[in-house]
């Protein structure tokens, strides 16, 4: 947990108890009050938001913002293809799905070629 050890704990629990003293539980309960306020004002901030986006977002999830996330929705998942494999048999534009996934060609195979992207 945060990478802290037990003997570094042993000593956070040990200066606590030394700092608050008996008030330990009370500071302990303002902080997980605290805590639940700033969880529920991140809910009704959320919460707007989407009310404010309208209902084309109603899906909208923040996680989505996330750049990793958002790399591996939008550039490593191809649904037109899984779409298309499922619609096919398990193939992708006549192939092989064992072949698609290696991301090669075989020898002597011509690349495909789209005339009106160049």
């Amino acid at each position: 947990m945060f990478d802290v050890g037990i003997g570094e704990m042993a000593v956070l629990v040990v200066l606590a108890l030394v700092i608050f003293g008996d008030k330990l539980p009370q500071a302990a309960g303002q902080a997980g009050r605290m805590l639940r306020q700033f969880r529920q004002m991140a809910n009704s901030a959320k919460a707007d938001l989407q009310e404010g986006l309208g209902p084309e977002f109603k899906d909208f999830d923040l996680n989505d913002l996330n750049p990793k996330t958002f790399v591996r929705k939008h550039l490593l998942e191809d649904e037109d293809d899984d779409a298309y494999a499922s619609a096919n048999g398990g193939l992708v534009n006549g192939e092989d799905p064992s072949y698609a996934t290696a991301g090669g060609l075989a020898y002597d195979e011509r690349p495909p070629f789209d005339p009106e992207a160049t």
